[in-house]
């Protein structure tokens, strides 16, 4: 059974959505083939304080900031401990300064006993400049709905921002600020795609509202999927692909933070984690950055992001499955299951699950297409899928789907739609 997956901003707002191991590309969830739901929540408000910034050293660069942590953490070269504490170091010291804290406050109204009463909340959460234009990238559920936003800098100087894009299925904003370019340093971008498990990864964020704080771990796992802040709409259920796994504690405060490699360069926005305890004792999950790049910069320039959308729902095809479709049990991919009327797929030809069958006493939908590779890259799991989409696709190109129908192979061209508010 999983343990709920929550966002790590302290706003005491609390929404919640289920979510199913089944990843369903922006359509609404089947009844049938879905796995124990977990809850995405926004931890609860923990008490405001002052928030003292620490204070930055300027250093020039050493060899061992740019060394790669394999290089360092075996020490038989002669390298010892001291030089990976000069690495940590030296990434805290050039990356602190681009990393800032935000403080949301919300006008709250509720009916309490048949009476209406207002109350403001308020919480922290983090942030990172994107560019010396005056642009700050978040996490959504960190500034979504929120009245008022202040940033704090790493040297405690504070500024007011304004939400200017935001873009809640892949859990992205950008706050504008209007400060001297002197003041901005933004980050440098990793390739997430070249990511590794066991590479170093470093957290910098607002943890309990600590601004300014470093944890330090490993990439544990990559390719995994966390319900969009997008899922708090009846009727949708959306996830983020591509989504980096890591054992670097994270805590409530550390949403809209930034995670690092043994470069300094940013791997992904930190965003949520899944715990029994609702702290950094469980495990991390990361926006990559390769998501980043993608989104924020349409953001800046137009205030949203338009996703890619092939109109259909389905579910990762399993031996079960597949041996209940008389396919190989070895057989990989997608099993369309039910085909939006007027979508992308329905006017391709795109044929969803017609038959149902009984596995382990559920009610499992079978006898659709399904979809074994997009464009020539082959796809094992609707989370491949999705992440393909995210990274390579947008609204209105044309993409080949190559697809089994009762056994047999054919290719279908698509034109990619818009995915439907």
């Amino acid at each position: 059974m999983f343990q709920p997956i929550r966002r790590l901003t302290l706003i005491a707002l609390v929404v919640a959505a289920s979510l199913t191991a089944c990843s369903l590309f922006g359509l609404t969830p089947q009844a049938t083939s879905v796995a124990p739901a977990t809850r995405a929540t926004i931890l609860p408000e923990l008490p405001q304080k002052t928030l003292v910034a620490p204070a930055t050293v300027a250093l020039e660069p050493t060899q061992a900031s740019v060394q790669g942590v394999m290089s360092i953490l075996p020490a038989p070269a002669g390298r010892s401990v001291q030089d990976f504490e000069a690495l940590l170091e030296q990434i805290y010291v050039n990356v602190n300064p681009s990393v800032v804290s935000i403080h949301v406050t919300k006008l709250v109204t509720g009916t309490i006993f048949r009476r209406t009463q207002s109350q403001v909340v308020s919480g922290v959460g983090s942030g990172f400049v994107w560019d010396s234009a005056g642009h700050i990238v978040t996490n959504n559920h960190v500034v979504s709905g929120a009245d008022k936003i202040i940033i704090v800098f790493a040297d405690g100087a504070t500024v007011e921002g304004k939400v200017i894009g935001s873009d809640p299925d892949r859990d992205l904003a950008v706050v504008y600020v209007s400060v001297l370019a002197d003041r901005l340093r933004a980050v440098q971008l990793a390739d997430s795609t070249q990511a590794k498990v066991g590479q170093l990864a470093i957290a910098i964020g607002a943890p309990y509202g600590e601004s300014g704080s470093m944890s330090v771990g490993i990439i544990s796992a990559l390719g995994r999927s966390i319900p969009a802040d997008s899922n708090n709409s009846p009727g949708q259920l959306y996830t983020i692909p591509d989504v980096i796994q890591t054992d670097t504690a994270l805590n409530p405060g550390n949403s809209g933070g930034i995670l690092v490699d043994a470069r300094g360069h940013v791997l992904g926005v930190t965003a949520a984690i899944e715990s029994s305890s609702g702290s950094g004792s469980g495990v991390g999950f990361v926006i990559p950055s390769a998501i980043v790049r993608k989104v924020v910069p349409e953001l800046i320039s137009v205030g949203s992001f338009t996703h890619p959308w092939l109109g259909f729902s389905g579910t990762s095809l399993d031996p079960d499955v597949a041996g209940a479709m008389q396919l190989s049990g070895d057989l990989r991919g997608v099993l369309v299951v039910d085909v939006i009327a007027g979508g992308p797929a329905d006017k391709a030809g795109l044929h969803g699950s017609t038959q149902q069958t009984t596995i382990a006493g559920s009610t499992i939908p079978i006898g659709g297409d399904v979809v074994t590779s997009i464009d020539g890259v082959a796809v094992h799991s609707f989370d491949e899928l999705i992440a393909y989409l995210t990274r390579n696709v947008t609204a209105q190109q044309e993409v080949t789907l190559s697809i089994l129908r009762q056994g047999k192979p054919q290719s279908i061209r698509i034109t990619v739609g818009a995915r439907p508010n």
